[in-house]
């Protein structure tokens, strides 16, 4: 939520909630500013961004028991409009990692989330 892409997949969403309920589409709008405005706005030491995901799949996942026809809807907004402004956003990304390794002797362990580079001798 706090990418450039942000507003293009804010929009996509909005359209899509526009056709499936359109009498709820501009609250959708406003929930969606609000959840950014709110990221934006909070504290390090807060854990807003794991509060909005919950909140916003709780949200799709009320829509989806209420009308199971408009998974494969969702599906395909996800995979192909949102998806790909995801994967060309160099921005944080939601979610966490574990890493775990062990190293003996003059073993070197060299781990990362996403790209590494390592130069030396």
């Amino acid at each position: 939520m706090t990418t450039d892409a942000w507003q293009q997949a804010r929009t996509a969403v909005v359209a899509w909630w526009r056709r499936i309920r359109p009498h709820q589409a501009d609250r959708i709008d406003a929930a969606l500013a609000d959840s950014r405005e709110h990221l934006l706005t909070a504290g390090p030491a807060q854990d807003v961004e794991s509060s909005l995901v919950a909140a916003w799949e709780a949200r799709l996942t009320a829509l989806l028991w209420e009308d199971a026809a408009l998974v494969e809807e969702l599906r395909r907004l996800v995979e192909d409009e949102i998806a790909p402004l995801l994967a060309h956003e160099a921005g944080p990304r939601t979610g966490s990692q574990e890493f775990r390794a062990e190293a003996s002797g003059h073993g070197r362990v060299y781990q990362a989330g996403r790209d590494q580079n390592i130069s030396g001798p």
